[in-house]
């Protein structure tokens, strides 16, 4: 399964990207969402920026991630 992820552009140079969500980077298009900007939020998936997201929403989903990576670290694999 692959997920979308929210990230934000930090570079760009015509329609290829660096993004970073959570501290992590890695190079992305904007192929498909020429109206991408630097400093946009913008959903990655399979190394393409597919849509533009608001900042309140990349916030959720980053505290989702983030939850999950805890979860993954504890014994009893419950979620709380």
């Amino acid at each position: 399964m692959c997920l979308a992820i929210p990230a934000r552009i930090i570079e760009l140079d015509g329609d290829k990207a660096v993004v970073d969500a959570m501290g992590n980077r890695w190079k992305a298009k904007t192929t498909l969402l020429p109206e991408a900007r630097l400093g946009d939020l913008v959903l990655i998936h399979a190394g393409f920026a597919i849509s533009l997201v608001d900042e309140q929403e990349a916030k959720k989903t980053w505290e989702l991630i983030e939850e999950i990576s805890k979860l993954q670290e504890t014994q009893d694999k419950v979620s709380e």
